[in-house]
């Protein structure tokens, strides 16, 4: 059951996909596990923790879903507008950003929002949380890069950068960063903030993936994956993963040996077995066609914990920092376990109503 692996991928049309991974000796099955269809526009991000799937939208909502039980666990209604990126840090705290502009810092133990951020003057394109917990990085269409201090709920660092940036990611140990911008990818070293290199797609580039620290796959609006030496920028694999464009790419590792995950609009999850440490052509495990137009991907692995946004020695400081709710955005309201919500669509607004059970 610790080995337990499924994939859970979001699409145009509304629905949550979860395919559990089954490893053979050479060919790998991906079965279908779940379908989740809470959303009433396309999905636009989706992350995991241990328990959680959490999965955002069009519909400017964000619903959650408990994978121990399988079964739906209710939706936060703070955002105005899309939901343009989730995740998870451990079993403690899930962050969203919009393009309302705010970042939410969310509790996973009573579903509150502890601390909601003005963080952008335009849309949240990108956030990213620091492998510590005690930072996290966005950007947004205000052509800003900005430093996020979670310990005390606010903003360490902002950086002009000029262009609208889509993606922001954390290398693994932490100490540097990738932004990308259209068909690039800049590199950033934590210490100076500034860019120490800059990788050259060939076309818009939609998903990064660090499968460790000196590596970084990339995946945008053609057919292929390309991998690439973080330190010489250099391409050192590129092979065609599937029919359209790729939308998403994570990795989870098995045994010593790297599986990528790539998901494409072409419908199709790929499984490929990729050696770390002696780059060839990777070769094909499994696939599934989900006949849907796929736009976004998570991994979720059983029982997988991480520490919390902060460390033990911080926690009081944290508590104090973020322990009073904000106030959620007119005409929204939290939806919690144990209460039904009836949403009253109207052409401007969403109101939740709660009935008691």
């Amino acid at each position: 059951m610790g080995d337990q692996v499924e994939l859970v991928a979001g699409c145009y049309e509304q629905i949550v996909f979860g395919y559990r991974v089954c490893p053979g000796d050479e060919e790998w099955t991906i079965e279908p596990n779940f379908t989740h269809h809470a959303h009433t526009a396309s999905l636009t991000s989706v992350s995991s923790s241990d328990q959680f799937i959490a999965t955002g939208s069009k519909d400017e909502t964000i619903q959650l879903y408990d994978m121990s039980k399988k079964t739906e666990h209710g939706a936060l209604l703070h955002h105005d507008g899309t939901i343009s990126c989730l995740e998870f840090y451990g079993t403690s705290h899930l962050l969203s950003g919009g393009q309302d502009g705010l970042i939410c810092v969310w509790s996973t133990k009573k579903w509150e929002c502890l601390k909601s951020i003005k963080a952008h003057k335009g849309h949240v394109n990108s956030l990213s949380v620091h492998p510590s917990g005690k930072l996290a990085l966005s950007v947004g269409t205000d052509k800003t890069l900005r430093t996020w201090n979670l310990i005390e709920g606010r903003s360490a660092f902002i950086k002009n950068i000029k262009q609208n940036a889509e993606i922001v990611l954390w290398s693994p140990d932490g100490d540097q960063y990738a932004v990308v911008v259209n068909d690039q990818v800049d590199i950033y070293v934590l210490k100076s903030a500034t860019i120490i290199g800059t990788i050259a797609f060939t076309k818009r580039i939609s998903c990064v993936k660090f499968l460790k620290n000196t590596l970084l796959a990339v995946g945008g609006d053609d057919e292929s994956v390309r991998i690439y030496d973080v330190t010489s920028q250099e391409c050192v694999c590129e092979f065609k993963a599937h029919e359209n464009r790729v939308k998403a790419i994570e990795s989870f590792m098995k045994d010593d040996v790297c599986v990528l995950v790539t998901a494409s609009n072409d419908g199709f999850i790929k499984l490929w077995k990729l050696n770390l440490e002696n780059l060839e052509t990777p070769s094909l495990l499994g696939q599934v066609n989900t006949t849907a137009r796929l736009t976004c991907l998570s991994i979720w692995k059983h029982g997988e914990v991480k520490e919390t946004i902060a460390d033990q020695s911080a926690q009081p400081e944290t508590s104090k920092a973020v322990a009073e709710p904000s106030k959620p955005a007119k005409g929204k309201r939290v939806r919690l376990p144990g209460e039904e919500v009836i949403l009253e669509e109207s052409s401007s607004t969403k109101q939740g109503k709660k009935k008691k059970k």
